[in-house]
Order: structure tokens, then sequence, then C-alpha cells
């Protein structure tokens, strides 16, 4: 380790983005919060330009330049900085100046929405467990009558054979609709039923197994690329119930990339990281697991943007609208949250789950 990552390294601890800059503006040293939001370790933006990472970065340059020219000790600017197939960062810059020659411009970088996330998080999992007990009273109230209906299909079908035989494609059409609903019931109750399976998951064994039922289901026009961060760590959980949240949210966007599947040009990303000092849940984590399940496919409409993990709530004709109201509520049960950020040509499901 050089000397200035040696001397900053205390820097770890915050939670905000620090980077030190020389006179041509090249990183000569980045925090762990740095490389989190910059989506890049320090071995890979060591001696790189600031600017020259984002497509906008004129006005960072503009900055650096003054800094050098001592025109202040310390500099605040709201930036939008822009970044080729990634998302833009919203942040807060304060540039100051420092005493190092070889190095004379320290930079942190604050994302501005950070607050806004916690809020949304927090209204995320209050309307999650008000969806969770309205669903659990909303099932048992249908389930109890539904079982009188279907007995009472199959006996009057039973009358019906010996009188009226023809009569009883009526009874059948009850009790396969009385079927399907217990079908649907049962999904509704499924999170709240099984008690969890716990022990070590590895979460590319889950990204593979979905891979392999995706790629089964649809062999031709999609291609999945792994992105994957090899050193991550294992962690107690019930691996079934990761297998099914994240094949819901894929099999989700492969269905939304049909028309991509049909010309040929479908993608899905399966990527992996680690994020730090993350909180979740009002609780604080040093790391947790940064999953990301990304598709190229026309993104989800403005309209239900707000409400995808709404239960019956669905974007595709025949859809059920349970699948992400279920991945989130075993991702939740795993202390994680998923998020969603979708626009044409780029929907990606953020998966956060707390490492302890």
């Amino acid at each position: 380790m050089d000397i200035l990552s040696t001397s900053l390294g205390g820097l770890d601890l915050l939670a905000s983005a620090v980077l030190v800059l020389d006179h041509q503006g090249r990183i000569a040293y980045a925090n762990a919060a740095a490389e989190t939001l910059l989506e890049s370790s320090f071995k890979v933006l060591n001696q790189q330009r600031l600017p020259d990472l984002f497509t906008n970065g004129e006005k960072l340059t503009a900055m650096l330049n003054q800094a050098r020219q001592h025109h202040f000790d310390q500099k605040r600017e709201d930036l939008l900085l822009e970044r080729l197939g990634k998302s833009p960062l919203q942040v807060n810059v304060i540039v100051s100046v420092l005493d190092d020659p070889n190095n004379p411009v320290l930079m942190e970088l604050r994302e501005n929405v950070q607050q806004l996330k916690l809020d949304r998080e927090e209204r995320l999992l209050d309307q999650t467990q008000a969806n969770k007990e309205l669903i659990r009273n909303l099932a048992h109230e249908i389930k109890n009558p539904l079982g009188g209906i279907r007995g009472a299909a199959q006996l009057l079908e039973l009358e019906l054979r010996t009188d009226l035989k023809e009569l009883t494609e009526y009874t059948q059409v009850i009790i396969k609709e009385s079927d399907r609903l217990q079908t649907l019931v049962d999904r509704l109750l499924a999170p709240h039923r099984r008690p969890q399976i716990v022990g070590d998951v590895n979460i590319h064994e889950v990204f593979e197994r979905v891979r392999s039922l995706i790629m089964a289901e649809f062999p031709q026009g999609l291609s999945i690329r792994r992105d994957y961060d090899l050193s991550l760590p294992e962690f107690r959980g019930d691996k079934e119930q990761l297998i099914q949240a994240v094949l819901n949210i894929a099999h989700n966007a492969a269905q939304a990339l049909a028309p991509r599947i049909a010309a040929g040009d479908a993608e899905l990303i399966f990527r992996s990281r680690i994020a730090r000092s993350i909180t979740l849940a009002k609780i604080r984590y040093r790391l947790a697991l940064d999953l990301h399940i990304i598709d190229n496919g026309p993104g989800i409409p403005t309209e239900l943007k707000d409400r995808i993990f709404y239960p019956l709530v669905s974007g595709r004709e025949g859809g059920s609208g349970l699948g992400l109201t279920l991945a989130q509520t075993f991702i939740q049960q795993h202390s994680g949250v998923i998020e969603c950020d979708s626009r044409p040509g780029c929907t990606d499901f953020r998966i956060l789950i707390g490492l302890p």
C-alpha cells in the first residue's frame, strides 16, 4: 500500500465518497465509498482523470482548475454527472485545496438522493407490511367459502350425471375456476406458511440456477451475461426463497423482452457486487450484497413504476401481479430490499441484502 493510501486510510470509514487528485485531475486516492459510488475498485480508478469518467466532466475540470489556481479554499456545487451505460449521479460536490504539492485537491461526492432513498425505502417497508396483512386476511376470507363452492359443485355434478349429464360441463367450470382461485390463494399465503430453511448460500449458485431455468424456456434470441464479483462471501439464507425471488424478476424481464427476443438481440445481465455502509430497514450494515438483474427491454410504464411491488398489479395481460410482490417479501425476509430503476432500453432491478 502506498504512503498516501496509508495516511488516508481512516477515510474508508466515511459514508461519502472522497478522492484525492493530482495536478492533472488524476485519481491518487479513493476511499471505499468512492469505489462503491463509481462502481470501480481503486486499482481500476488509480491514475484515471476523474472528469473522463463522465460524459459531462467539463464542470469538474473547471472546478479542478480553479482549485489548482487557488481561487478558493473550498467550493460546493450540485452536479448531475452523466455516465455511459450507467445511471447518472446526482451529487453534491465539495472541492477542497490541500497543502500537498503533488496531490493538491480533495474532492468529496455526496449523493443528494440518499435521504430520498431512505424515505422511499421506509415507505416501501410500511407498504409491504400493510400488503402482507391485507393479503393474509383477504386470502383466508376467500378460502373458506371457496371450499364450500367447490364442494357444492361436486355434489351437484353427481346428481346431474344421473339425470342431466350434458349440464356437467357447467359444474366442471365451477370446479376448475375454484381450483384456479385456490392456487392463487395458496400463492398469496406461501411466504407466510413455509418457515425459512436457512443454510449457507452462494449467491452465484442462485444466479446460475435461475440462468439455466430462463435459458431452458427462452433458448433462442436471449443472451444472459454474467458480471460476477467472485470474491463475494457466502451468507446465511433460504436458498429456495432466493432462487424464487430472482427467478420472478428475471422471468418478468424475459417476458417483457419478447419483441427483442423475436429480433434476436434481447439481453439480461446478472451482476453481483459488494456495497459498503448501507442502511436497510433503519439498520446500518457495513457490507451488503449488491445484486442487479438488468434487461434491455422497453422499460416499465410510467403509470406502473410506483406500484410494481403492489399485489395484483401487473403490466402484462394475463399476469397475476404476484411475482414481484413475493420477490420483495422473500428478500425482506433476508434483511434486504428490492429497488427498481427503469427507462426505455434499460430496466435495473437492484437487490440489496445486508450481511452480518
